[in-house]
């Protein structure tokens, strides 16, 4: 899959991109990442991208001219693809987005910055605007990180065994049953007899019992949220 980055600062994506998952997934051809300075979309000698708002109030608005010239570039470039905006305001980005997007053929994601976006290019150029929890960070670049790395995992070879992400939090909809590894007793504290059974029956019974309980007990929203969707299938 082909991710392009949008941003005015590009240097902030040094180190969390090329580390890890990430890093294997770009050696592997599996990710292919462009990070781009939207100011080299300007055209005049400050290389302007904002300007204060119409109607007065705070703060600088992103200009539409840049942004609508580097995503038509980029979209010519790459073919048929998604553009995501980082917005507080946008749609909240959970697992099952990170799937849906993980299907798309390509991804460019426009890191917001200052007050926020001229209202013309949600409206116009964008088809998604997603936002990763509610609050306000310093620019867009750290939630498009996040959106880069949950969608790469769901990625077919980015984890080696890609059956790993099957029953990550929120897969199903339910936060993950809790995980033990040797010893089997660590400071009188012993790994639950169930698992070392070897009963893999059982096993995925307790498992899906632990899960739903952490569910109800740490995201109650989750929980009820599931109740709704599924009824009859969830207890």
């Amino acid at each position: 899959m082909r991710i392009d980055l949008l941003t005015l600062f590009p240097a902030m994506f040094a180190g969390p991109l090329d580390e890890s998952i990430l890093k294997r997934a770009r050696q592997g051809g599996i990710l292919d990442l462009r990070i781009h300075d939207l100011r080299d979309w300007t055209h005049d000698r400050h290389r302007t991208v904002d300007d204060t708002p119409y109607g007065g109030g705070p703060g600088m608005v992103l200009k539409p001219e840049p942004i609508f010239e580097a995503v038509e570039a980029l979209k010519a470039d790459q073919g048929e693809t998604r553009v995501i905006l980082t917005a507080p305001s946008g749609r909240p980005f959970t697992q099952s987005v990170a799937r849906e997007l993980s299907k798309s053929p390509g991804l460019i994601l426009v890191c917001g910055s200052y007050e926020g976006y001229d209202e013309r290019v949600r409206a116009h150029l964008a088809d998604d605007v997603l936002s990763i929890g509610d609050y306000v960070l310093t620019n867009g670049n750290l939630p498009a990180m996040v959106i880069v790395d949950a969608v790469t995992r769901l990625l077919p070879g980015a984890l080696g065994d890609d059956s790993s992400a099957l029953d990550e939090s929120f897969s199903h909809g339910l936060l993950e049953y809790p995980h033990y590894t040797r010893p089997a007793e660590f400071r009188g504290w012993e790994v639950p007899e169930i698992l070392l059974s070897g009963n893999h029956a059982a096993i995925e019974r307790w498992r899906r019992a632990q899960a739903v309980r952490r569910t109800v007990e740490r995201r109650p929203d989750l929980w009820e949220k599931l109740r709704w969707e599924r009824p009859g299938k969830v207890k």
